[in-house]
């Protein structure tokens, strides 16, 4: 079992920053994908950015650019620097992690392992 907790939203004014952090525990292998998704009131969550076990990313088109996704594995932690804040940007967002050592698809469907959630609120 994996356990993540995510921590660091709020509510930012548009073009403000925030960061997000998710820590895992509870790891018993050594490759996993890990990624950030979002789910904004009535509508379906979606993802926002992977990175796998070597360090590759990929970002959904709305938030490339402005979100980065990186990783301490040192800290087991994961997280989502996001700049140019928008109020599309809106929602709760959710860790989650999946043992596998190839390329990571941003599909919340792929992903067995995910944090409660923190709120991250972007008004105009």
């Amino acid at each position: 079992q994996v356990q993540l907790v995510e921590s660091g939203g709020g509510s930012v004014q548009a073009g403000g920053s925030l960061r997000l952090s998710c820590t895992a525990s509870g790891s018993t292998y050594s490759k996993y994908c890990m990624g950030w998704f979002r789910q904004a009131p009535g509508k379906e969550r979606e993802g926002v950015a992977v990175i796998d076990s070597d360090g590759s990313t990929w970002y959904a088109d709305s938030v490339k650019g402005r979100f980065t996704i990186f990783k301490d594995n040192a800290k087991n932690t994961l997280y989502l620097q996001m700049n140019s804040l928008k109020p599309e940007d809106t929602g709760m967002y959710y860790c989650a992690a999946e043992p596998f050592g190839g390329s990571c698809p941003i599909m919340a469907g792929f992903f067995g392992y995910w944090g409660q959630g923190t709120q991250v609120t972007v008004s105009s």
